[in-house]
C-alpha cells in the first residue's frame, strides 16, 4: 500500500500577520511531528480575508514570488520534511497581482505554483478588484510524494477544473479556501450554502477517482466597510476518498488541525470499477468550450 499522511490547518485569523505567522508555523510543526507528510493551508492564510472591501491600500500586502513569504515558508517545509501547500497574495509586477498556490517540496524548494483561475466578485467577496484571471493553466505539481491538482476556493464550484487536473495526472485535488456566511442569510440558506460546497468536491472526487482535500478558514471577521456585518467563515475544512467518502472532516466553530491518513492506490482500484474516463465521449463535448449554447 501507497499510503501519505496529511494535514490540514484550519485557522482564525487575527488582524496581526506575525500573530497568524506564527500560529500557522506552530500548527504546521505539530502535523508534522504527528507524521503528516504533506501539510495544507487556507486560501490567503497570512492575513484577513481583504476582499471583503474594495480599497487599493490593501495592495500593500502583495508579495513577489520568490519573495519574504515564500522563504519563510521554504524554511517550515525543509525543517520539517514535508510538502507544504499554501496560498499567497503574488505581485507579479506593479498593477498586476494574483492569487497564487505556492506549493514547496520537503527539501524547500518551490516544486511548483497555481493561479487561481476562477476569480469572483460577490458581496463581500470583491475578488476580481484585487486579482487577475490566472495565466498558467491547470498544470498539477510534481512533488516528492507525486503530482497535486492544486486549485484555489472558487475554482471548487468548476467540474472543469477537477476534470483537467485528472486528466494531466493529478493524483490528488487540493482546494486551500475561504469561504463563509454573511451574517443576513437566514439558517436554512447556510445549511443549504454548506451542503453544496461540500457536495461539490465530494463529486469531483467520485467523477475523477481522486481524493480531495479542501481546507476553509473559521471564524467571524468583520467588513472594514461596515457596509455588512462581515463573513462568519464556515470551517468544515475535509478530506474525501476517491468515491466521495468523508475520511476526515473539522469542526465549523473554531480552528483545528488533522491529520488523516489516504490510500493513494484506492484510485486505481475505484478507476477499475467506475471507468468513467474510459467512456467519456470526447468527440461529442464541443459545447462545453462555448458560453452559452443559443
Amino acid at each position: 500500500m501507497r499510503n501519505i499522511k496529511v494535514g490540514l490547518i484550519q485557522q482564525a485569523n487575527t488582524s496581526d500577520i506575525r500573530t497568524n505567522l506564527m500560529n500557522l508555523a506552530q500548527s504546521i510543526e505539530a502535523c508534522a511531528a504527528r507524521g503528516a507528510q504533506l501539510v495544507v493551508l487556507q486560501e490567503l492564510h497570512n492575513s484577513l480575508y481583504f476582499c471583503q472591501t474594495e480599497n487599493t491600500n490593501l495592495f500593500d500586502l502583495a508579495e513577489p514570488i520568490p519573495g519574504p513569504s515564500t522563504g519563510f515558508y521554504s524554511e517550515l517545509a525543509a525543517s520539517n520534511q514535508i510538502v507544504l501547500v499554501t496560498s499567497l497574495f503574488e505581485k507579479r509586477a506593479p498593477g498586476l497581482y494574483h492569487n497564487t498556490a505556492v506549493v514547496f517540496d520537503s527539501d524547500g524548494s518551490i516544486a511548483g505554483k497555481y493561479r487561481k483561475m476562477h476569480i469572483p466578485d460577490d458581496p463581500a467577496y470583491y475578488e476580481k478588484f484585487y486579482f487577475t484571471p490566472g495565466d498558467i493553466g491547470f498544470e498539477p505539481i510534481q512533488t516528492s510524494l507525486g503530482k497535486l491538482g492544486v486549485l484555489v476556493c472558487w475554482d471548487q464550484w468548476y467540474p472543469e477544473a477537477a476534470r483537467l487536473m485528472a486528466l494531466k495526472g493529478a493524483e490528488l485535488l487540493i482546494y486551500p479556501t475561504a469561504i463563509g456566511w454573511e451574517s443576513s442569510d437566514a439558517d436554512d440558506e447556510k445549511i443549504r450554502q454548506l451542503n453544496a460546497w461540500i457536495i461539490s468536491q465530494r463529486a469531483h472526487a467520485v467523477a475523477n477517482g481522486l481524493p480531495v482535500i479542501s481546507v476553509n478558514r473559521v471564524g467571524h471577521e468583520p467588513d472594514p466597510s461596515m457596509q455588512t456585518n462581515g463573513i462568519l467563515f464556515w470551517g468544515n475544512s475535509f478530506v474525501a476518498g476517491p468515491q466521495g467518502e468523508l475520511l476526515a472532516q473539522a469542526a465549523n466553530d473554531r480552528p483545528e488541525n488533522i491529520v488523516v491518513e489516504i490510500d493513494m492506490e484506492r484510485s486505481e482500484n475505484v478507476r477499475r470499477w467506475w471507468p468513467f474516463l474510459r467512456d467519456r465521449r470526447i468527440d461529442e463535448y464541443e459545447g462545453l468550450t462555448k458560453r452559452f449554447l443559443d
